[in-house]
């Protein structure tokens, strides 16, 4: 059996008067107390909000959750709406002497853009197919959207997918 200590602080009272007024805080004032018991703690949180899938299977990819796409030699928008995607494919060209091949993906605004990523083989004589993988989280608020940008033969193929919305609520996949 533990021990119980009564704790006197005024300011301890008053934060919780302020953050629990239905435990006290708007009547009359009880004291605190600790104890040497040791009470296990159970956070139900998740279970309570119906969110009880691992993480890593919250990010799964399902038939119906994720987008594919390919660009090739032009710009296309990948993504325009609001919330937390996940980006993941392949960057591939082929071997093309004399013109460096290019891809890139862009965050924009409508007046503003920025390179999220850039890949860029230089004058590809070499005879080689190049394929380089890439994986990324990107956030889009209101206006925003993510472009996706080819050149010279170069192709951007690969999927996006929800993984939260624009509050964080993760998305599950369907």
């Amino acid at each position: 059996m533990g021990s119980e200590y009564f704790i006197n602080s005024q300011e301890l009272e008053d934060k919780v008067r302020n953050l629990l007024p239905s435990q006290g805080g708007a009547g009359a004032g009880f004291d605190l107390s600790a104890s040497t018991q040791i009470i296990p703690i159970i956070d139900l949180t998740e279970s309570a909000e119906g969110s009880d899938v691992r993480a890593d299977l919250q990010t799964a990819l399902s038939l119906n959750s994720i987008t594919a796409f390919a660009v090739t030699n032009t710009t296309t928008t990948i993504v325009n709406n609001t919330g937390y995607f996940r980006v993941f494919g392949n960057f591939m060209t082929k071997a093309i002497s004399s013109v460096d091949a290019s891809g890139r993906f862009n965050l924009t605004d409508g007046v503003t853009s920025k390179i999220v990523t850039n890949y860029i083989i230089e004058d590809n004589t070499s005879g080689n197919n190049v394929v380089i993988s890439y994986d990324f989280i990107v956030f889009l608020s209101a206006g925003d959207s993510l472009t996706c940008t080819t050149a010279n033969g170069a192709r951007m193929s690969g999927s996006t997918r929800q993984i939260a919305t624009i509050d964080g609520v993760l998305v599950n996949p369907t």
